[in-house]
């Protein structure tokens, strides 16, 4: 059974979740561990021989050490670029909280020291008219790791985010923070300071922003600015 599951949550969709996932699994790897990981539900697949595949899972089976097959890491696929309930809706299909719980349970027991779920968009997410991604994470009662763009607006979304992931009764293990874009925000220190003050949480680290590695190469180029004994220790 994995020793320590995680679930990476982001302020927002597009805020580098996968690439921040991708990056911890690399420096699990470098430090000997090894690493599993999902991303249960991917919407904006593209149609293969092999089925729908998601970039984003890709990078995750890229990154881990064991061997998984896709449908063990993306059980739930959508081809559309849109919000996964309304995927599930036009794809004639239902999602539930215990069925994400189930697939989550299902690869827990594999063996491994670290495992990361990827969650889709922010916190609440709908996975339909009753429940939130959030369920499956309180479900499980996974700490969680939470991806902060820096950009404007950044501080207000990390702490509603992180007051979020508290009231559900749930640790926030770490956050990391990510450049999604190659221009650096306005007084980005300044903001750095403050939430390293005001999230309580330890700051995992800060990856910057690279436009000259290969996407497939770009989480083992990250992964030295991140310090992820705070979750191995834990």
């Amino acid at each position: 059974m994995a020793k320590k599951t995680f679930f990476v949550t982001g302020t927002d969709t597009g805020v580098g979740k996968t690439i921040a996932a991708a990056a911890i699994l690399e420096a699990a790897k470098a430090a000997g561990k090894r690493t599993i990981a999902m991303k249960p539900i991917a919407s904006g697949c593209d149609k293969t021989d092999e089925g729908l595949r998601n970039e984003d899972a890709l990078m995750l089976q890229a990154a881990i050490t064991e061997e998984l097959a896709y449908d063990s890491i993306n059980p739930i696929a959508f081809e559309p670029a849109i919000a996964p309930h309304v995927a599930a809706q036009q794809a004639g299909k239902s999602l539930s909280a215990q069925r994400l719980i189930g697939f989550c349970r299902g690869l827990q027991i594999r063996p491994a020291d670290l495992m990361l779920i990827e969650g889709a968009g922010g916190w609440r997410v709908p996975l339909n008219d009753r429940e939130t991604y959030s369920a499956v994470p309180r479900e499980l009662g996974l700490d969680v790791i939470l991806v902060v763009p820096l950009k404007l607006g950044c501080i207000n979304h990390a702490m509603l985010t992180a007051e979020a992931i508290r009231a559900d009764g749930l640790f926030l293990a770490g956050w990391v923070a990510n450049h999604p874009q190659s221009e650096s925000m306005d007084c980005e220190q300044e903001t750095l300071n403050y939430l390293s003050t005001h999230l309580g949480a330890a700051c995992l680290g800060v990856l910057p922003w690279i436009d000259s590695t290969a996407t497939d190469r770009l989480p083992g180029s990250l992964a030295p600015f991140l310090n992820i004994k705070p979750l191995i220790e834990i």
